[in-house]
């Protein structure tokens, strides 16, 4: 719907993709004011609690401010972001919004109309299920600020329980409200059709009355009857529905036939098969199969599980009906090959898994034991095995062949263990975070290689680090654009920063250290990464490095704060910014202009001639 109304405003229609790739510019923008203000209440709030505020203490908090926000704008991750038509600026922003009311519901909590804060952050709530579920991640933080402006008595209960408190709050929101309200508009659109006999979407309108009836009666009562806290959550879970209601845009475009409809999201059933992502493999984070469940065959005890009933619409009889034949209707995983923690479970990537878990134990069958050919060739692979002559995917492709004769070993716990910190915290989120505040290697992907790693710019240590000689390299690689060095200064200023906070406002410094891991390693095990994506993961962890860089404005004032016990001078505190500024900011800038410059560059333009004039006449791609 943005991207439709910055359109508009293309001079003719070869510009409608500059200036929807100007609606992430625009939203990028915001976030940065947003992050600016942020920066300015977070420190203030600090300041207060401590000494008296005077001209220099405030010009050192906006000009701390001014050099956090700035180094978030520069970021290798957010600029990215910010110069690409995808969702993940606008998440960004709404992210940065919902944390920045969270601090103003904080302040006036306690005022008459505190609460108006919390009414709009349901709001904008709503409105991130429109974009990416990623600013649902600031739930737990904003719930912190809640419990640390109530309780001043903290206590290692009522410390866990908030923490835990939190969770819930988003746990009810992401998997329990929005999917349910799906399915409750999908229960009576079924059965108004199908049981009543009414035309189709008369379920829905009438499922829409009933809704917006029960909580006109609902606000009603809960003030009548002096109930200030129901009447409040009811507000805010009216709000977060009214935000959501940005999905009825889905079902809108479905039914106007449009040409590319993926999924066809055309009435209330497929809409909620939408929103719980049927399209993909199901991941399970606890307990589940591994990908060495592909070799094992049928589990013995139950083969088959149902699948879901999938409803479309029969215009002749009138009703939704099931079209797929969902008894039994999908395989089930094989017990045996199921653990705890499955970090390892796409059967697409076995080769890469190995990589980690190493060769596969497997011995045959009792049932085969016997037969000399079998046991000829599985002594003549492993010879091979041996040798050094096989390498991941031919064992991979000999364990698929002659999976039904052989008992495979599965990973075991520890290595799945170790793949989730090695890998997919190690790799896939530490190697994100220092691109973005030490340093980028170059722009090709890295597959555990001497591409994508990070580099910090002094040549021994990085040596050390790559395992590879920093001297004379050749000039490709010291002339790759993304090749980005920025002397740890952007984490050394955010560490000043975090321990400062740590020594000033513990219940601040946790709650940001909740938001921190919430939008980046909590992300990174929810979504059970694997190896290897077909891009590079960073964009969807820019909400931890937007909480670092709250942490560099803070090493800003820290410093001030220091500096203010040697020196009177007025001058101080814009010395301090300036030397930030030029510090981290400017060596971001500096570093990551020519990467992020796409002027001249002609690649996407060119293949997207290329597309085109391979159609046929009238034709049309997507």
């Amino acid at each position: 719907m943005m991207g439709a109304f910055f359109s508009i405003f293309a001079s003719e229609p070869s510009q409608i993709g500059l200036m929807i790739n100007m609606m992430s510019a625009t939203a990028s923008a915001f976030t940065i004011l947003f992050m600016f203000w942020s920066i300015v209440l977070l420190i203030k709030q600090v300041v207060k609690n401590n000494t008296e505020s005077s001209k220099g203490q405030n010009t050192a908090i906006l000009g701390a401010a001014f050099v956090g926000s700035l180094s978030f704008a520069f970021t290798d991750s957010f600029w990215f972001n910010a110069v690409e038509t995808e969702v993940y600026a606008m998440a960004t922003l709404i992210m940065a919004v919902l944390f920045y009311l969270g601090l103003r519901w904080g302040n006036d909590m306690f005022t008459p109309r505190g609460n108006k804060w919390l009414i709009l952050i349901s709001f904008v709530v709503g409105l991130s299920f429109g974009v990416h579920f990623m600013g649902l991640l600031t739930i737990p933080a904003i719930s912190l600020i809640y419990f640390f402006k109530n309780y001043k008595t903290i206590t290692v209960k009522n410390f866990v329980l908030a923490n835990l408190a939190g969770i819930a709050v988003l746990l009810f929101v992401f998997k329990l409200l929005a999917p349910n309200i799906l399915r409750y508009f999908s229960v009576l659109e079924i059965f108004f059709v199908n049981s009543v006999g009414l035309p189709f979407n008369s379920g829905s309108i009438i499922a829409f009355i009933l809704l917006v009836g029960f909580i006109f009666w609902g606000l009603n009562y809960t003030r009548k009857k002096g109930y200030i806290h129901l009447n409040t959550g009811l507000l805010c879970i009216t709000f977060i529905v009214i935000g959501f209601s940005s999905w009825l845009m889905l079902p809108i475009r479905a039914n106007a036939n449009v040409t590319v409809n993926e999924n066809n999201p055309s009435s209330a059933r497929e809409l909620l098969a939408y929103y719980n992502l049927e399209q993909y493999p199901k991941t399970h984070l606890f307990y589940g199969p591994q990908f060495t469940d592909q070799y094992a065959g049928l589990d013995e005890n139950q083969p088959y599980i149902d699948d879901k009933p999938k409803y479309e619409k029969d215009e002749t009889s009138g009703t939704y009906v099931i079209v797929n034949d969902y008894k039994d209707g999908l395989q089930n995983y094989n017990t045996e090959h199921a653990s705890l923690l499955p970090r390892m479970w796409s059967s697409e990537h076995a080769e890469n898994y190995m990589m980690y878990s190493g060769f596969l134990e497997f011995s045959i069958k009792s049932e085969y034991q016997m037969q000399n050919e079998l046991r000829s060739l599985v002594n003549s692979f492993k010879d091979s095995v041996a040798k050094g002559d096989v390498d991941y995917e031919g064992y991979n492709d000999f364990l698929k062949e002659y999976g039904r004769f052989i008992d495979i070993q599965k990973p075991s716990l520890l290595q799945n263990i170790y793949y989730l910190f090695d890998y997919q915290i190690g790799y896939m989120y530490w190697r994100y975070f220092m691109w973005n505040f030490t340093g980028r290697q170059d722009d090709v992907q890295g597959r555990l290689d001497l591409h994508g790693n990070w580099i910090s710019g002094i040549e021994a240590l990085d040596s050390y680090i790559l395992g590879i000689s920093q001297d004379n390299l050749p000039s490709d690689v010291l002339n790759n654009k993304a090749r980005n060095t920025y002397y740890f200064l952007p984490l050394l200023l955010g560490l000043i920063g975090l321990f400062f906070l740590f020594n000033r406002d513990k219940k601040l410094f946790w709650t940001m250290l909740v938001f921190f891991l919430f939008t980046g390693i909590a992300i990174q095990v929810y979504t059970n990464v694997r190896p290897f994506e077909p891009r590079e993961r960073d964009y969807s962890l820019v909400g931890s490095f937007y909480v670092f860089a709250l942490w560099i404005g803070f090493g800003v004032f820290a410093i001030y704060e220091k500096l203010r016990a040697y020196s009177k001078t007025s001058l101080l505190a814009p010395l301090v910014s300036i030397v930030c500024l030029i510090a981290v900011p400017g060596i971001l800038i500096s570093q990551n202009w020519d990467d992020h410059d796409r002027s001249g560059r002609e690649t996407a333009h060119a293949m997207a001639v290329q597309y085109l004039e391979a159609c046929d006449p009238l034709g049309y791609t997507y």
